[in-house]
């Protein structure tokens, strides 16, 4: 996958995932001056900084614990 390519999966900008590349937090292959992706690998970012939810009594207990 190229990088503009990336960018419309991840409904983001091309200079994003330039930025992702630069700090590497986005698995990459070099092929001569040009950046391609494995699509497995950007599964595998979404998968990586995918959040999830918690309910209110969690939240209120994970504040609870570390103020204590």
């Amino acid at each position: 996958m190229t990088t503009e390519e990336v960018a419309k999966v991840l409904h983001t900008s091309e200079r994003l995932v330039r930025r992702l590349v630069a700090e590497r937090r986005i698995v990459y292959v070099k092929v001569g001056r040009a950046v391609r992706f494995e699509p497995s690998a950007v599964v595998a970012y979404v998968e990586q900084n995918r959040v999830g939810t918690l309910s209110r009594a969690q939240l209120r207990a994970s504040i609870l614990g570390r103020v204590a």
